[in-house]
């Protein structure tokens, strides 16, 4: 755990202009040499200040707030914009006021211990004591000094210990009621984010790993991991909005705060920097931005390990409106990210023995075929609902002769493991009509004529799109699916006009194709309608929105996908009514 205290206070300084002259003029000759001398004067004193463990303020003789360390708004749990040049009676020592004006009236020191008769004006946790002591200069009181200490009493260390440990398990119990109410990965990590909001931070992200790259107990900032919570108080909402959504990808650059914490397995805190600096430890520069918007100066990254096994990242952000973030509060959320971390753990492990659905999805929508090397794809599937629950999208690649690829997008009716095993059957009839090296349109009636032979199978809409990069041109045939979207550089997403015939399975039959241009530079996207479709919305409405999208039409496909699923998936348009499928294909230059 690494501990950076970048807040300095400011206001009044115990040293006057000449004091400051003098002190300069004493400090002159150990210039470069790095040694503390008395000469330092005002300077040293406000840097030992700013990380002193105990609290201190300064009030001037007019009793307005000058000057307060971190520690003091640390114990307080005030904040500095609530109490600096503002007078006492505004602000929550209003009760000491009187007690304070004695000690201007007669030199006085005072002191007040919480919880008792003679707590009153003191908002600080009980067990500790307040000392207001007269500040003379030039033999006359300008001012009054608080000091918030430690009491001596045995007895009430005791309680003040006992209370903490009581604080800590109430916490953690109810952690334990609201995270891990359901044996799914995201509504987890959802419920994880919304209990650490507001309780322990301002904004919460919650980042997963790859099944495949949690059997390490250290992870690389290289690998992408899944986006699955997002969290924040409602003032923060409008400036956080450019972080990536939950299902979205995310990949942490070297150096921020979250790599050097996937990296070194260990908990990373960067605490009270200016906010520049703050946002210069976020993972990617749309984070970095959102953090200089909405104020972010503490930072906390937690890794989620279970079993050994690295399985996330928890992310805890605060704005200089909170205090930073105490030794004994990250020990607290480091227990909390433990018990997280094993509900995530048991997610996944429950999934893997118990889902048949999700392990029928797995097989099913993998990486598709082996396209040629001429041509670059991504491909992303979210299910809607819980994660056991399989719609029937699909997609695939098939390898044909004469470095051609054959591009599928398909949606078979319904949801469950019926429609994951009719999704099985189109795929491997597909492959098999395919290998025919038929054109589009006739293999959509070689399997609409396979499929409505058998009688149980389930209607599905398809898309085909077959590259043939040595002609230049896309072949598109349809069978009742929606367009798919051409994306160029420096130009408007187009939706491609394409005959469409009816579903497969109906035994109608009548498809027919289009060709299409096929360019260096442009990517072509297939869907299903779950990406776009809003209940009680037209439809042509709906592809309205995909077209006027501003997407990176340059750059990683996998950074194309995020930026669509960020504008048009479940987050972005609430809950999520239907599955998921995107496939994004774009040709190579030749070398």
């Amino acid at each position: 755990m690494r501990f950076r205290h970048g807040e300095a206070g400011e206001g009044a300084t115990p040293a006057g202009p000449d004091a400051r002259s003098r002190a300069t003029a004493a400090a002159a000759p150990a210039a470069g040499t790095g040694a503390v001398t008395e000469g330092d004067g005002p300077d040293l004193l406000r840097e030992v200040l700013a990380v002193a463990p105990v609290g201190v303020a300064l009030l001037d003789e007019r009793l307005r707030w000058k000057y307060l360390n971190a520690a003091f708004t640390t114990v307080t749990g005030l904040r500095r914009a609530d109490l600096l040049g503002r007078p006492v009676d505004g602000t929550a020592f209003a009760d000491a006021a009187d007690t304070l004006r004695r000690v201007l009236a007669d030199g006085r020191t005072r002191e007040r211990a919480t919880g008792g008769p003679d707590g009153a004006g003191a908002p600080v946790p009980p067990g500790l004591r307040v000392r207001y002591r007269p500040l003379e200069r030039a033999g006359r009181i300008t001012g009054v000094v608080v000091v918030v200490l430690d009491d001596p009493d045995p007895e009430r260390e005791l309680r003040r210990e006992l209370e903490r440990a009581r604080a800590r398990l109430a916490l953690l119990d109810a952690a334990a009621d609201r995270i891990g109410s359901t044996l799914d990965v995201d509504t987890t990590c959802a419920e994880l984010a919304a209990f650490a909001v507001p309780r322990l931070a301002e904004l919460v992200t919650v980042d997963i790993l790859p099944p495949e790259a949690t059997a390490r107990t250290t992870g690389t900032p290289r690998v992408r991991l899944h986006r699955a919570a997002v969290d924040c108080v409602p003032g923060l909402r409008e400036a956080v909005a450019a972080l990536a959504r939950p299902g979205e990808s995310v990949r942490h650059r070297d150096g921020s705060a979250a790599a050097r914490a996937l990296t070194g397995g260990i908990a990373v805190l960067v605490d009270r920097l200016p906010q520049d600096e703050a946002a210069g430890t976020a993972p990617d520069p749309a984070t970095s931005a959102a953090y200089r918007a909405a104020g972010v100066v503490s930072l906390l990254v937690v890794p989620l390990t279970a079993r050994g096994h690295l399985v996330g990242l928890l992310t805890l952000a605060r704005t200089a409106a909170s205090p930073g973030f105490t030794p004994d509060e990250a020990a607290l959320i480091g227990d909390l990210a433990g018990r997280a971390a094993a509900g995530i753990d048991n997610a996944r492990r429950y999934t893997r023995s118990q889902g048949i659905a999700l392990e029928l999805q797995r097989a099913l929508l993998s990486e598709p075929g082996s396209p040629h090397q001429n041509l670059e794809l991504a491909s992303r599937y979210l299910p809607s609902g819980t994660s056991s629950v399989v719609g029937g999208d699909w997609y695939e690649t098939v390898r044909l002769p004469f470095g051609r690829t054959l591009l599928v997008m398909g949606d078979v009716m319904g949801h469950g493991v019926e429609a994951a095993v009719d999704m099985s059957t189109y795929r491997s009839t597909l492959r098999d009509v395919a290998g025919m090296d038929l054109p589009p349109h006739r293999i959509l009636r070689q399997l609409d004529t396979v499929i409505a032979a058998n009688e149980s199978a389930r209607p599905a809409t398809c898309l085909l799109a077959l590259a043939d990069p040595g002609r230049g041109r896309w072949t598109l045939s349809s069978a009742g699916h929606l367009p798919p979207a051409l994306i160029a550089p420096d130009r408007p997403n187009e939706l491609l006009r394409i005959p469409t015939g009816p579903p497969l399975g109906t035994g109608f039959g009548g498809y027919e194709q289009a060709t299409r241009e096929l360019l260096p530079g442009q990517t072509l996207l297939l869907y299903t309608d779950g990406l776009v479709e809003r209940r009680g919305e037209d439809i042509d409405a709906s592809l309205d929105r995909l077209a006027g999208l501003r997407l990176p039409a340059a750059g990683e496909l996998d950074d194309l996908l995020d930026a669509v699923l960020h504008a048009l998936g479940p987050s972005a348009a609430g809950p999520a009514e239907d599955d998921i499928a995107v496939l994004a294909a774009r040709p190579r230059a030749r070398p």
